[in-house]
């Protein structure tokens, strides 16, 4: 069976003219260097070169490379002052064809540079090839990637904000709904809700200042750093940093073509927040399961199951706990890439965008669906409360009222503790309700008033050092929240 050629290829099977047999047909050469080469691809060669399928989200990246590009050459000269306003007319009409779903995207011309240099000839001519003049694909493609990344940085930030704000409005709300603090996943001291869910506006605090410095970074252009070694040509560098919003050019020109650290930067900023995303979904899990039941989810971000009528699952947070293995996987998959290549271009380099569409994709739609979670959230203040009591959450409580106004060394009141916690585990009751002759029996000098520190409210209330959970500071830490990220 004969394969059949894939659209816009030329079919590899011919009849030779002399012989009368079938033989092998050369595929047309490719238009960048078929002064060099007598014949195109092989048909697998032409399947794993081609980039088109999904460097074609560039386009609008490449065209505004390509427009100040033009722009310097014509100011600059290079090139005549009218080739170069029918050059920058000609993507603007390019611009528009993609925008509105018209423009013939081709395979054979492998990429999207390629593609847009081709219809830029048809819609005028012979002027479309002095674009190409002082710069090479690889400078190209790396001032393209750049844009894209920057723009992607910029809209992680945004959605990570968006995320924050319900972060905060929730943990307004919960200031003061005590609930119990773990360690090792054991019920350890009272906090409250709102303190709980500021620890994690923090988290994404961080992840947002990753991707400002990332971004700071990124921030140089390679354009005119040509295929690896600069130009002969009098190019206005700081001309073309300038129009596409650089800080400035970059400094070498063997760097600037090489150079993925900046998608490596944007891919680790990204698999740091998955990971912190995929800690609350973690957590909203647990807080929405029956034997937890701190929270609900409404239907909107919850399934049902296919057998049990009764169920409510927390897919959502499920999925995005998933999905951060996605992120984490782009970063080692761009890492491998990078790690063994020589100066200056290689193909393989090819290979770093669909990692970086894919966490761009992952992480947007995880972000989103994550601060709707969070705003969707019914806490449930009963069931918080009661899990806080369980455990002798207040014993910290017992052991610090022992050194502050007995004057005991911690240690030794430490001990102390343990026996009263083991006195009350015996006897099944909490620790308020240990009568003081009991307390006594231990230590001798406690007094009726450390019942006073032994209730969970009590407990959070104490806890004002700065950063604590005591509702005054939770309040007060919203308020910093507010100014320092929204």
């Amino acid at each position: 069976m004969t394969a059949k050629p894939a659209p816009g290829q030329t079919d590899p099977v011919a009849i030779d003219s002399a012989s009368g047999k079938a033989a092998a047909a050369a595929p047309p050469a490719n238009p960048l260097w078929g002064g060099r080469f007598a014949g195109g691809p092989a048909e697998i060669m032409a399947r794993i070169n081609v980039s088109i399928g999904f460097d074609q989200r560039l386009y609008a990246e490449d065209i505004a490379g390509s427009k100040a590009h033009a722009a310097m050459l014509g100011q600059q000269g290079i090139i005549e002052a009218a080739d170069a306003g029918r050059i920058i007319a000609g993507l603007d009409r390019i611009l528009q064809e993609i925008e509105q779903g018209c423009f013939p995207f081709k395979a054979e011309l492998e990429d999207i540079h390629m593609n847009v240099e081709a219809r830029l000839a048809e819609l005028i001519g012979p002027a479309a090839g002095r674009l190409h003049t002082a710069r090479s694909r690889n400078d190209q493609v790396a001032t393209d990637f750049k844009l894209w990344v920057r723009a992607a940085l910029e809209r992680c930030d945004a959605g990570l904000r968006d995320l924050q704000a319900a972060l905060i409005d929730q943990a307004d709300r919960h200031a003061a709904t005590v609930m119990p603090g773990f360690t090792h996943l054991q019920s350890a001291q009272p906090v409250t809700f709102g303190h709980h869910l500021l620890a994690y506006v923090e988290m994404f605090g961080r992840d947002r200042s990753r991707l400002r410095d990332a971004r700071a970074r990124l921030n140089e252009c390679p354009l005119g750093s040509a295929a690896l070694a600069g130009t002969p040509f009098p190019i206005d560098r700081a001309m073309t940093a300038r129009t596409l919003g650089f800080d400035r050019a970059t400094a070498n020109s063997l760097d600037a073509v090489s150079d993925r650290d900046f998608a490596l930067d944007y891919l680790a900023a990204a698999a740091i927040a998955a990971v912190h995303l995929s800690r609350l979904a973690e957590e909203i899990v647990l807080w929405c399961s029956d034997l937890v039941g701190f929270v609900r989810l409404s239907h909107a971000f919850t399934t049902g199951s296919s057998i049990m009528p009764q169920k409510e699952n927390p897919d959502a947070a499920e999925l995005v706990r998933a999905k951060s293995g996605r992120l984490i996987g782009a970063l080692n998959g761009l890492l491998i890439v990078m790690k063994g290549l020589p100066l200056a271009y290689s193909k393989d380099m090819q290979e770093d965008k669909e990692p970086v569409f894919l966490a761009d994709d992952t992480l947007g739609l995880c972000v989103a669906a994550m601060a709707g979670m969070v705003r969707d959230l019914q806490p449930n203040p009963t069931a918080m409360r009661r899990a806080a009591e369980q455990g002798f959450l207040t014993a910290t409580d017992l052991a610090d009222w022992l050194v502050r106004v007995l004057g005991l060394p911690f240690r030794e009141a430490h001990h102390i503790t343990g026996r009263i916690v083991r006195l009350a585990e015996d006897g099944n009751r909490r620790l308020a309700e240990l009568e003081l002759s009991a307390l006594q029996a231990i230590e001798p000098r406690i007094t009726a008033a450390v019942f006073d520190v032994l209730t969970v409210e009590a407990s959070v209330a104490s806890r004002t050092s700065p950063g604590g959970t005591a509702p005054a500071r939770v309040r007060e830490a919203v308020n910093a929240a507010r100014e320092r990220f929204l």
